[in-house]
């Protein structure tokens, strides 16, 4: 049986960090144009993201090289 591993919230300058240092602004404008990944919005108004989801998001952006 496998073992899953804990998924985690990560926090904007984590996801950007991970990203390559894309700027806040380019992924706040991805996330304006339903490009970026999904998140959710904290009582505090701060956006997280789950790792689970930031991954898949990732997988989805994959080119196939020719």
């Amino acid at each position: 049986m496998a073992v899953m591993a804990r998924d985690e919230l990560m926090t904007v300058s984590q996801v950007i960090a991970e990203l390559g240092g894309v700027s806040r602004r380019t992924f706040y404008r991805w996330r304006e144009l339903g490009k970026g990944p999904s998140a959710l919005r904290l009582p505090n108004g701060e956006l997280r993201v789950w790792r689970s989801d930031f991954a898949a998001w990732l997988r989805g952006r994959e080119e196939v090289s020719a």
